[in-house]
């Protein structure tokens, strides 16, 4: 525990060093770095320690503040989020040192932004450490202002304001239902404290329909800011506008305080009856499906990854949903591997996540745009970062030998084992998921085969990607960390899961013993296949290689053009475009929300001119749904105005009426 509360103090303090060496900005990003590097170092070795079976420790201090407590500990859930904030906090903070130095001229800017990345890190920290419903919601507070404040960096873009003010707006929402969710479990418990809140488990089961109450409250609050569908509108809108290194945390931790919180409030609950994991994997697995089909028609290479942090989210999800139910049904095979795979799939999200993000912000400062169209032929100017940024795409197309896949593989056992096993409808709902998540699946593979072939191969189609040169290694060098974690994390799974084992006894209410017992033959199944399939690929790429080289040993090579189908001279323009890479898919297959909307001037003459098409792909649940709402309650406020503008005598007899009905309502509520 000294360990976790010395990483917050080192990160608040670095971040107040860096505010301190404004004027010396180069200093203020030695300071920030190096305390959030060895902040982050702390607190990954005190989560490790945790989860090694070290004995939980607690702080509880009093607090002046009314109801509040400053109760701090950390159990093995808890451990198990931290490790994957502070194992991805330290490259990103490396990366992002570098990543910033065209900042340097901002002399005000620049020091307060290193604040609040250091304040970021330590908030995330301590919402996952808090132990007490008033620190809990201060530390979510201040999270969601540093964030939004890190997203708005670049405020002076008109849609980087415009993001921001998305983001606090769905942040604000969220923490609204989470405030009503508290007061309600503080009121049932008698105390805000959340060993008092895990009391509420023992209650008897009429309290069916307060648990149902809170397990809503819970799924909008905490849902908002993991991103669950449809209320994941200001996740596409933030992520691309926030620094890189930014977005990585944004969306390989911070979503996870969602999914953190939604497994704690289950863990206060009394037992689960199965529909709540039904609802839970049915909003995960069609929220997966939806994301990953917007996420093919992006041409913002950050904004087509934020989607996928929303398909991401909708995996585990369905992963949790389908752990609860099988807890709910008493299949406690089907429960392990469900858990396992949905943490499991946290950690290796946090990894390959950062990876892409990182590696596309590299990617961009390279080419000097975020547009996939406006790339090609990267490959070859920046072979380091390119590479890199494919082994993230490659990981998050759960592409065997890499992490995506091992996790998902788990969540696939689970799903054939209820197919198999579940008697009449919850049988064909398994085989449902599991084609369905198949088809999530192939859909991301298309639409990362898509980011990386657009904007690494073929020719330049931008005067930015024609002049890229590779990066310092100070951008590199995090990514190659990040790119050897998704390996050894796909390599290991088993290893990762065994260290991981306590956590998923505690989320899935197991006793360590028995979880072991189940998961031990899946354990010794994941080892060999994984290790020995990536041995006979690298043994195959190496033969390969071998006698490629030995072909062209006593060939004269030269380069020359493709055919191009009887042009003389092919240019960067005949080459596939993102939206016809994707028209297959979304025009064949996806239903007509999906489906983008193009603008289409065909060539006309014998010898035309000019010939143009453009298609966007709108999110429907901003389109159908949010603005419309917002934009409904803005004009009805706006009515409203008329009652603000009458005479002073009216505004005190308003005010006199108020506090007559409040008086009312507090007299009828006295006996």
């Amino acid at each position: 525990m000294i360990l976790h509360l010395g990483a917050l103090c080192v990160l608040v303090l670095g971040g107040l060093a860096a505010l301190a060496l404004g004027h010396r900005p180069q200093l203020a990003i030695a300071a920030a770095t190096g305390s959030a590097v060895l902040g982050s170092a702390l607190g990954l070795a005190s989560a490790i320690a945790v989860l090694a079976g070290q004995h939980v420790t607690a702080v509880a201090l009093p607090w002046s503040a009314p109801h509040a407590a400053l109760n701090i500990g950390l159990d093995p859930l808890s451990a198990f989020f931290e490790a994957a904030l502070f194992a991805l906090a330290i490259p990103a903070v490396l990366f992002g040192a570098t990543y910033m130095r065209p900042h340097l001229g901002r002399r005000r800017a620049l020091p307060a932004f290193l604040f609040f990345q250091n304040l970021l890190i330590a908030s995330i920290g301590l919402v996952f450490s808090a132990r007490q419903a008033v620190l809990f919601l201060v530390a979510w507070e201040v999270m969601a202002v540093a964030s939004f404040l890190l997203v708005t960096f670049e405020h002076e873009d008109e849609e980087v304001r415009g993001a921001g003010f998305v983001y606090l707006v769905a942040a604000h929402l969220g923490t609204a239902f989470l405030l009503a969710l508290f007061m309600l479990l503080g009121r049932e418990a008698g105390s805000f404290d959340f060993g008092a809140f895990a009391a509420l488990r023992a209650s008897p089961a009429s309290q069916a329909a307060p648990a149902a109450l809170f397990f809503g409250l819970a799924l909008v609050g905490f849902g908002t800011k993991a991103g669950l569908v449809p209320l994941h509108v200001w996740l596409p809108e933030a992520h691309p506008a926030a620094p890189s290194h930014v977005s990585a945390l944004l969306s390989g931790v911070m979503i996870k305080t969602g999914l953190y919180g939604i497994v704690r409030v289950l863990s206060w609950l009394p037992p689960a009856p199965v529909g709540f994991g039904v609802v839970l994997a049915v909003i995960g697995l069609g929220g997966a499906l939806a994301a990953i089909t917007l996420a093919l028609g992006q041409r913002d290479l950050k904004r087509a990854l934020a989607y996928s942090s929303v398909e991401n989210v909708g995996i585990i999800a369905l992963a949790m949903g389908l752990g609860v139910a099988a807890e709910g049904h008493g299949d406690r095979i089907v429960a392990a591997l469900a858990w396992s795979g949905a943490l499991l799939h946290v950690w290796n999200h946090a990894m390959m996540k950062g990876l892409a993000f990182m590696g596309a912000g590299a990617i961009a400062h390279a080419a000097h745009t975020r547009d996939v169209e406006r790339m090609g032929g990267l490959l070859a100017r920046l072979p380091r970062t390119g590479v890199l940024l494919l082994v993230g795409l490659a990981a998050l197309s759960a592409l065997p030998p890499l992490n995506g896949f091992a996790s998902e593989w788990l969540v696939y056992m689970g799903l054939l084992q209820t197919a198999a096993n579940a008697p009449g409808g919850f049988s064909l709902l398994g085989w449902l998921a599991m084609a369905t998540l198949a088809l999530v699946g192939g859909v991301a593979a298309i639409g990362f085969a898509r980011v990386g072939g657009l904007a690494l191969l073929g020719s330049p189609r931008g005067p930015g990607a024609e002049t890229a040169v590779e990066p310092p290694p100070g951008m590199w060098g995090p990514l190659a960390a990040l790119a050897a974690a998704c390996t050894l994390l796909g390599l290991f799974p088993d290893l990762a899961l065994r260290l991981a084992l306590p956590a998923i006894a505690q989320a899935s209410g197991t006793e360590y013993s028995a979880l072991a017992d189940r998961l031990a033959p899946t354990l010794h199944a994941m080892a060999l296949p994984m290790r020995g399939g990536a041995a006979f690929l690298l043994v195959l790429a190496v033969g390969l290689a071998l006698l490629a080289r030995r072909a062209r040993a006593d060939r004269e090579v030269t380069a020359s053009e493709t055919w191009g189908c009887g042009y003389s001279r092919p240019t960067a323009r005949m080459q596939y475009t993102g939206a016809s890479f994707g028209q297959l898919f979304l025009s064949g297959l996806a239903p007509r929300a999906f489906q983008p909307d193009g603008r289409i001037v065909p060539p006309t003459g014998v010898l035309p001119v000019r010939a143009t098409a453009r298609f966007e792909l709108r999110d429907p649940a901003r389109a159908r749904l949010f603005d419309p709402l917002f934009r409904a309650i803005a004009e009805r406020a706006n009515r409203m105005r008329s009652y603000q503008a009458q005479r002073l005598n009216l505004q005190l007899l308003f005010t006199l009426a108020t506090l007559l009905v409040l008086v009312a309502l507090l007299v009828l509520r006295a006996p």
